[in-house]
């Protein structure tokens, strides 16, 4: 299962108490305070890791504490300070408070890290209160509480290139054509319940990467099928591939299929709409197709670097249409 939301209960650790001691050496009657402080509580701190793809770390966990801070000692002895917690998230996570929704930070970029939680400080041993007045004090102070935060981590995925299209319209054999890698395809109808995520190497040793979002259906926008599951994985997305079955083998035509994927997109986002896109017809090799590629391009007027028909299966024209997804990056 891919975890993309997950809610949790953050808690910095509280700071160690301050004592209260005394010296007590042979020939030194009245040695005075020497109570130590308290060590300050570990604080929580979360960093956004580009190797990390989910949240599927955090799936069980509810409530992650960092380490309490060590109380003092006698001999003015400082606590040892308790350890912070760092936690490790995807790039394009969002932190918000889970009962208000605010958005307390968005971590997009490699090693960009934000200390959500504040240790609580050390309390002070009698050493400290000591003066020319006051030369035997018999009280300390104990350690402050650390911060405690309930929040919502949100992933929102940051590919390159990102997937789009029904159920069953080749979106796992395309991802694992041009990148290379093995994801569950099979010859009949079902959908992936998770992205796949891959990455497209180019001859200049640079790389793309390209997320396969799980099937849109008509009534996505409404959260029908897997609906806002994933429909939020494509907002950061900067290229969308609209994989059409050309085949029509599910019964629909894939004129029909485009304009109900466009349509779920600009209802979810409108901004979607103005995204550089590329239609992907696939199964251009099977018998069926011919009749609905006709019907396709007389309906529907598209840049000859924005419609490709393919093969994901054969190969078909995967090399023109890598090509065309990088020029589409560069500019």
């Amino acid at each position: 299962m891919f975890t993309d939301r997950v809610k949790l209960e953050l808690s910095a650790g509280k700071g160690g108490n301050g004592v209260v001691a005394w010296r007590r050496e042979k020939y030194i009657p009245k040695g005075g305070p020497c109570g130590g402080n308290g060590g300050r509580g570990g604080s929580v701190t979360i960093i956004a890791d580009a190797q990390i793809s989910s949240l599927d770390w955090y799936r069980n966990r509810r409530v992650l504490k960092a380490e309490n801070g060590v109380a003092g000692g006698g001999n003015r002895r400082q606590g040892r300070s308790g350890g912070d917690l760092t936690l490790k998230v995807p790039c394009g996570t969002l932190i918000k408070d889970s009962q208000t929704g605010e958005v307390i930070a968005d971590l997009t970029d490699h090693q960009q890290e934000i200390v959500l939680c504040k240790g609580g400080k050390g309390g002070l041993g009698n050493d400290f209160f000591k003066s020319p007045t006051n030369r035997a004090p018999n009280y300390c102070t104990p350690g402050k509480p650390g911060i405690i935060c309930k929040v919502e981590l949100e992933l929102k995925m940051i590919a390159d290139v990102g997937l789009v299209g029904y159920p069953n319209a080749g979106k796992s054999t395309l991802i694992s054509t041009l990148a290379h890698i093995k994801v569950k395809a099979a010859p009949y109808p079902f959908t992936t319940l998770k992205p796949n995520l891959g990455y497209i190497q180019l001859q200049d040793s640079s790389r793309i990467f390209i997320a396969d979002i799980p099937g849109i259906i008509e009534g996505a926008h409404k959260n029908k099928g897997l609906g806002f599951e994933f429909l939020r994985h494509i907002e950061r997305t900067k290229l969308l591939l609209y994989v059409i079955d050309a085949s029509g083998i599910d019964g629909r035509r894939p004129i029909d299929d485009l304009n109900v994927l466009r349509n779920e997109l600009s209802k979810y986002n409108e901004e979607l709409l103005d995204r550089p896109y590329i239609v992907v017809l696939n199964k251009c090799d099977t018998e069926e197709s011919k009749e609905f590629l006709e019907e396709f391009h007389q309906l529907y007027e598209l840049d000859k670097n924005a419609l490709f028909e393919i093969s994901a299966v054969s190969y078909q024209g995967t090399e023109q249409l890598t090509e065309a997804i990088r020029r589409k990056l560069e500019r």
